[in-house]
């Protein structure tokens, strides 16, 4: 077959190598609380800034009550400069008029502190005061919720209003400050219904005092509407947010708990009886921690299986050495014959480097994936490598005349990433194992090139090849179908099962396959990513 032929048919034939996962952090977290109760903390944490809403109604309410107030002071000048523009006599029908007018409870006293009218004993009754005993259980229930509210956001509580009697009208503050400086101090009060009450005196000259007073009931039913719209708002975005948390905290705890379950179970050592749930309706981040479980468990269970095979397969290929050991130095000590003594004396060394050679394979097998998890990988120059490998090949003489060739695609770079060490004992045993079974002056040809970003390099013989039911067999360890007339107990069965190690070590593929050019032979594909793109 041309060289060029070859190299394309290697190309064509090779599989592809798989991919790298991307690196995964662990996440660090202190607490001890399970994940529900942070998840409703955190929800619940963030309802309580708008329940924030409320220190800000009181805000407001104040803001009413001192506009209120103010407006209470001006009404209460106003009214006295009117009394005063009109005659005592006329007093008590502009008091009236006023009162209606005004929404207000207007009395004058005076200068002794004495009353001498009130618009409500002339028959304005627009100034009721509401006995708590008598409203009905919601009017109750809001002044308890005004209280409990009040307290919460700590409002200042206003003195609770209460009746002078009518010859001691300087009791009232507002009529002994207007008196005694002329000025119209306004003041505030609390009703037993817990609603405002705003008291406002003016000054009337040598007449007296004004005294004006108001239940603001209207403020108090502003901001109550506006606090039950807040905790209705309130209540409902909780009650959603609460019902969230918990789905949400479902999510995510239960399928945690089942796969903690079953990591512990699998920890425990009852692997084989662990189904790890995959969950495969999740695509989600508890999805891919469901299948990476799985699938680390499944291999957990493949090397556990194969620790066991391997363990059965090293007590099996020990026997054999030893057995025959045993019977040769138990034939030494009843053999007097000086020559057959000579061939049971071979017989031991034979199994004693045999033995050596067995435990030394198997150390290496043994320490093969360990020591390719710590290696660190360099460019390595695969073309240098194997051709100086042929040279050596060369140089030191093949037996029974077998022919080495080396193609290569002339002037690329056949680059990976790997340990060199351990890809020339790759080839070095691909090599050998392919010279072993070429027949004598057979062609041996080792090609390389690259494709796809990968090296792709084919070792073909012309031996009896490899049926396509044992390509797989050729590399479980221990297996050896060795060619006729070759020496018993010179291979382990262990080279080409490390060949695939140390490649799979790399993130490489290996495979057999019979050659198709119409001759007969084996051709051993290796894979190897080629270096990251710039």
């Amino acid at each position: 077959m041309p060289n060029s032929t070859r190299s394309r048919h290697c190309t064509e034939r090779a599989i592809a190598f798989p991919t790298t996962d991307e690196s995964e952090f662990p996440l660090r977290w202190s607490g001890r609380l399970s994940l529900t109760p942070r998840i409703l903390f955190v929800n619940i944490f963030a309802l309580a800034l708008l329940a924030g809403g409320f220190f800000y109604l009181d805000s407001y309410r104040l803001r009413l009550l001192d506009s209120r107030m103010e407006q209470a002071s001006r009404e209460a000048r106003l009214v006295a400069q009117a009394l005063m523009a009109t005659r005592l006599s006329d007093e008590e029908a502009l008091v009236t008029r006023l009162a209606r007018q005004t929404g207000t409870r207007i009395r004058t006293f005076a200068a002794d502190g004495v009353e001498r009218s009130d618009s409500r004993a002339l028959g304005v009754r627009n100034f009721l005061l509401r006995d708590p005993d008598k409203d009905r259980w919601q009017t109750e229930a809001a002044r308890l919720l005004d209280a409990g509210i009040d307290t919460v956001v700590g409002a200042a509580r206003a003195p609770l209003y209460r009746e002078r009697p009518r010859n001691r009208g300087f009791d009232w503050p507002d009529v002994r400050a207007a008196y005694q400086h002329h000025t119209a101090p306004s003041t505030l009060w609390r009703a037993p219904d817990r609603t405002p009450v705003i008291t406002a005196a003016a000054p009337l000259g040598a007449r007296g005092t004004l005294l004006t007073t108001v239940n603001a009931r209207d403020i108090t039913s502003v901001v109550r509407v506006e606090r039950f719209r807040l905790g209705v708002v309130l209540g409902i975005v909780s009650l959603v947010s609460v019902l969230l948390s918990l789905f949400l905290a479902r999510t995510i705890v239960r399928p945690l708990r089942l796969l903690a379950r079953a990591a512990v179970r699998v920890r425990l050592g009852r692997a084989r009886e662990v189904v790890v749930p995959r969950l495969p309706s999740r695509r989600d981040e508890i999805g891919m921690l469901a299948r990476a479980l799985s699938d680390m468990s499944l291999a957990l269970r493949a090397r556990i299986d194969a620790t066991e095979a391997f363990a059965a397969d090293l007590a099996h290929e020990l026997k054999n050495p030893l057995a025959s050991l045993r019977s040769a130095v138990e034939g030494l000590g009843n053999v007097r014959d000086p020559e057959l003594q000579r061939r049971l004396l071979a017989i031991v060394r034979d199994d004693v480097l045999r033995l050596d050679r067995l435990i030394s394979d198997i150390s290496e097998a043994s320490r093969l994936d360990a020591q390719l998890s710590r290696a660190k990988f360099e460019p390595v120059d695969l073309g240098a490598m194997l051709e100086a490998m042929v040279a050596g090949w060369h140089a030191r003489g093949i037996e029974r005349g077998v022919e080495l060739r080396f193609d290569r695609t002339p002037d690329v770079a056949l680059t990976v990433q790997g340990e060199g060490v351990r890809l020339e004992r790759v080839f070095e045993n691909l090599i050998e194992n392919a010279i072993s079974f070429s027949p004598d002056r057979g062609i041996v040809t080792v090609a390389a090139t690259i494709n796809d970003n990968a090296v792709i390099v084919c070792v073909e013989d012309q031996g009896p090849g490899v049926p396509a039911e044992a390509s797989e067999a050729v590399f479980r360890r221990f297996h050896s179908v060795r060619p006729e007339g070759e020496g018993f107990g010179r291979h382990s069965g262990l080279g080409l099962a490390i060949a695939r190690t140390i490649v799979e070590g790399h993130l490489g593929t290996i495979h057999v396959e019979s050659r198709e050019d119409q001759a007969s032979g084996a051709r051993f594909v290796v894979r190897l990513p080629g270096p990251p793109a710039p």
